[in-house]
């Protein structure tokens, strides 16, 4: 049975958001896997669902479409999900109101924190480490901990290339 696609993922329904779509080769179709108007909780969905779908010994097909020129943008643009992951760029939070309360500086570090994470375990994902250890969970968290976001994207993108077989 292919467990390949044979046509690319079709445009999803709707205005504009980020939206990963994955290929379900046992009724060759492509069905929505995650979506959002911010593009970091698709891409964290895209990590762990790759990581389940290798788990099980499948090789997963997965489109990223998001908005065209921004998050404002008017058209659907496909996007590739390894440049999302390793991209550098700083991530679109949500729109804060004037009525919205401020974040506290600790929800401030958590939200930092686990956004660490999730790139570096997105990195690990690239480079074909999906199952970890309870060590290597230590060991993660400790990076995470230590570093700022800066140098673990660079991390992350590093891990990227060496999964890719890319100099």
């Amino acid at each position: 049975m292919p467990t390949r696609p044979r046509t690319p993922s079709p445009q999803p329904p709707g205005a504009p958001r980020w939206v990963a779509m994955f290929y379900e080769p046992s009724s060759s179709s492509w069905k929505v896997g995650a979506q959002s108007p911010y593009r970091s909780p698709v891409l964290y969905a895209v990590g762990e669902m790759t990581q389940t779908l290798r788990a099980r010994g499948e090789d997963p097909a997965i489109t990223v479409w998001g908005p065209k020129d921004g998050p404002d943008g008017g058209d659907w643009e496909r996007h590739d999900p390894a440049a999302l992951a390793a991209d550098t760029a700083p991530l679109r939070e949500p729109d804060r109101t004037a009525d919205a309360p401020a974040a506290k500086p600790s929800t401030l570090a958590e939200r930092m924190t686990g956004r660490r994470q999730q790139v570096l375990m997105a990195g690990l994902g690239k480079a074909g480490l999906y199952d970890l250890a309870p060590d290597d969970v230590t060991a993660v968290r400790a990076v995470v901990d230590g570093l700022d976001e800066t140098t673990v994207r660079r991390i992350a993108h590093w891990l990227t290339v060496a999964g890719t077989g890319r100099p």
